[in-house]
């Protein structure tokens, strides 16, 4: 048998958070949703079921959190910091997908949200 792929997901993290071009923006805050996809190669994991063999996905959850803390005017840039983050730490994630949603953005017109992703892999 071939493994093609390995993945773990964390799908809709909430948090409220600080982030805006606009002053009330990091005055009033709003909700933010983080959906992750990580690329892992954890093959010894499979067999030993040994959280050490693996990515936890607490950790990654840890890091995005601590991300969220920090202020940033632009998700883009929220969005990247969170990458870097998880590129460092995680030695397991080959790769990921992110997507970084601020819920109810101020815009002229009722939205649910306004969101940027990125797909990065190691080189």
């Amino acid at each position: 048998m071939r493994i093609s792929d390995q993945k773990i997901s964390l799908c809709g993290l909430r948090f409220y958070a600080y982030h805006g071009v606009e002053p009330q923006e990091r005055i009033v805050g709003a909700w933010y949703n983080v959906d992750l996809i990580l690329n892992v190669k954890v093959d010894a994991s499979l067999e030993s079921d040994n959280l050490s063999h693996t990515v936890n996905y607490a950790q990654a959850s840890r890091i995005i959190a601590s991300e969220m803390e920090i202020p940033h005017a632009l998700i883009e840039s929220l969005t990247w910091s969170i990458v870097q983050r998880l590129m460092d730490e995680l030695e397991l994630v080959t790769g990921l997908e992110i997507k970084v949603s601020k819920l109810n953005p101020p815009v002229c017109a009722p939205c649910e949200s306004a969101s940027f992703s990125l797909v990065v892999s190691r080189d």
